[in-house]
């Protein structure tokens, strides 16, 4: 399969053009992955432009590449849209690059009430990395559209979206199966998977997600971590939305 890269660059380029990448795309183009003149390659810009293309020239500072194909994918719909608690040491970056590797649409870390891991005084910091793993993840998974990393979220505004999405909890001791309720209609608000930190989601955040419309649902007989419940649960939303 051809190497895929993003660049805004991509957005205006029509077939025939040449797109060039520098900085630490051309970097990772020529001195990483080794791209070769002639070799053909695919470029985006994340938001649906998908460019097949050709490699002009190759060095460490910038590979040229001669557009051969444009197309424009539409974004998925409905979206699904994770919301994923800090959680501590690297789990809940593993979360997002699988989340991101998976098909996921937005991403919103969540600040829950046992999420060890704070980001009260380094939020920036924490956005920023999580975006450059969803920019990483996305390139790797040949996505046209980079899932958006929204801004560090509280329960009220969980709250404040249950209303105005399908909003599902992963809760172990829910009695709903996750696979029962997706085989429903879906409307085409965006389905939101809310995903606890380590210590699951506080009793107090449970009973007002559910007052808030919110449903509670398992995944199944076992309890997973908080790296790995997101991603299996994109991945049944994916086979019954028929995105699979």
């Amino acid at each position: 399969m051809a190497l895929h890269f993003v660049t805004d660059d991509a957005s205006g380029a029509g077939v025939g053009d040449v797109v060039v990448l520098t900085g630490p795309e051309a970097h990772h183009a020529a001195a990483v992955r080794r791209v070769r003149v002639d070799e053909p390659v695919t470029l985006g810009d994340g938001r649906g432009v998908w460019l097949d293309g050709v490699v002009t020239a190759a060095a460490p500072k910038q590979v040229d590449v001669r557009v051969t194909g444009r197309a424009e994918i539409p974004a998925p719909s409905p979206r699904i849209v994770l919301v994923q608690a800090l959680a501590k040491g690297d789990r809940d970056e593993l979360a997002v690059q699988a989340a991101t590797e998976l098909g996921v649409d937005a991403i919103v870390p969540w600040q829950a009430a046992r999420s060890v891991s704070r980001w009260d005084a380094k939020a920036e910091r924490g956005l920023a990395r999580w975006r450059t793993i969803v920019r990483e993840a996305a390139k790797q998974a040949h996505r046209a559209w980079v899932p958006e990393v929204e801004g560090v979220a509280r329960l009220a505004d969980l709250v404040a979206r249950a209303g105005a999405a399908n909003v599902f909890v992963l809760e172990p001791s829910a009695v709903e199966r996750l696979t029962a309720v997706a085989s429903d209609p879906l409307d085409d608000r965006d389905v939101v998977l809310v995903v606890g930190p380590e210590g699951g989601i506080a009793p107090e955040e449970l009973d007002a997600l559910r007052t808030a419309g919110a449903r509670l649902v398992r995944l199944g007989d076992t309890v997973l971590r908080t790296s790995t419940a997101g991603a299996a649960a994109i991945s049944v939303l994916s086979a019954s939305t028929g995105r699979w």
